[in-house]
């Protein structure tokens, strides 16, 4: 009796076996027929990035142990000692720091370009200049890039783009199609989706540079694990339809938001008033995502009474799962930042980052209703 499974196994194991020598050249004569060891590649890390670059429609993609790793193999594909890179201003604080802390200790030089300055890079790229990392939905301001614009300057400009897409998925935006030669995500949040996997990847536009990831999560050790990879491809699976009902609840709530009286701004795309409103729409087939940011007074006490009050929104210092949680980017991922980088990001005391989950938005409204009362 053959046995055909519906869902892929998990092949927990970190090496594989060989028949005999011959067995062991075809491994080497044929990539991608055979596995001998999973740091290099396993079937559940393999489907992973497939069903992934299915999504982006890449030429190929890579899985990572973290959103960071993935960041750090997406540097190394095009950067080394002696060059320079760009990094927009309003990033996620993890990659700055990774940026500044870590890979200048490597000898690569990291600017940071100002949001005015990043459709035209004037001043800031140097003969030594190699990418320009940059986020398709800034976290947490929520400013959206112009994608195709972008690409068009670094193009220009002969600079690799590298997009972050964590905060819209492939549902909303695939940025190969608009000019960025690879993108990252933090499989941890969306494309997983229940807050239970921390993975990685890196999608490439051109087959080389997925041929030079792989050889970068190899050598550096980056790779997932087998069942944190079938776990992030079981969550794939309901992606489409969690994006949309994200988009849906984080619309609804940022508009009651918008109408509170204690509430002084809200940063959420699907609002007619936020700047980059109708490009969004229109870059994010008509979706905004389930991320926003609000500001109420910029008063730590003010900020812990309204957590306090909250019945089912948890402070849970990530993003992207199907329950609601709220993070606070002063505190958390943007710590690191001077308070002048702080201040100019718009990053205050006040300020609460708000991931919308998939429960009845009735449910998330009375909660925030109830919490701003108590402030």
């Amino acid at each position: 009796m053959s046995i055909s499974p519906k869902v892929t196994p998990i092949y927990q194991t970190s090496v594989f076996t060989f028949e005999d020598l011959n067995a062991l050249e075809a491994y080497f004569q044929e990539p991608g027929q055979h596995y001998m060891y999973t740091r290099y590649g396993n079937p559940n890390s393999e489907e992973l990035a497939q069903e992934i670059n299915k999504l982006e429609r890449g030429a190929g993609a890579v899985v990572t142990s973290s959103g960071m790793s993935a960041i750090l193999t997406a540097v190394l594909v095009y950067a080394q000692a002696g060059d320079h890179v760009l990094c927009a201003e309003e990033i996620y604080g993890g990659s700055s720091s990774l940026l500044s802390n870590e890979l200048t200790r490597l000898g690569i030089e990291v600017t940071y370009v100002p949001t005015a300055d990043i459709f035209s890079l004037e001043g800031h790229v140097r003969e030594n200049t190699k990418l320009l990392l940059a986020e398709t939905i800034s976290n947490p301001m929520m400013t959206v890039m112009d994608l195709a614009q972008l690409a068009q300057v670094c193009q220009r400009k002969g600079l690799k783009l590298v997009v972050d897409n964590t905060f819209a998925s492939p549902i909303l935006t695939r940025p190969l199609e608009l000019g960025a030669d690879l993108v990252i995500h933090s499989v941890t949040k969306y494309l997983s989706g229940h807050s239970d996997v921390t993975a990685g990847v890196v999608i490439s536009k051109a087959e080389a540079d997925s041929t030079r990831a792989a050889q970068i999560m190899r050598t550096w050790g980056l790779n997932l694990s087998p069942f944190e990879s079938w776990l992030g491809a079981r969550g794939l699976k309901t992606l489409k339809l969690r994006m949309r009902e994200h988009s849906s609840n984080a619309q609804a709530v940022a508009e009651f938001l918008e109408q509170h009286p204690k509430v002084q701004a809200v940063f959420y795309p699907g609002l007619f008033n936020h700047p980059q409103h109708a490009m969004a729409k229109q870059q994010g087939n008509g979706l905004c995502g389930g991320m926003l940011s609000f500001r109420i007074a910029d008063d730590a006490e003010a900020v812990n009474r309204f957590m306090h009050a909250l019945t089912h929104i948890p402070f849970a210092p990530s993003l992207a799962g199907v329950t609601t949680s709220l993070s606070y980017p002063l505190g958390t991922s943007h710590r690191g930042l001077t308070k002048e980088q702080q201040e100019k990001m718009g990053i205050t005391v006040g300020l609460i980052r708000l991931s919308v989950g998939i429960e009845e938005a009735e449910e998330l409204i009375a909660d925030l209703g109830k919490a701003l009362e108590a402030i």
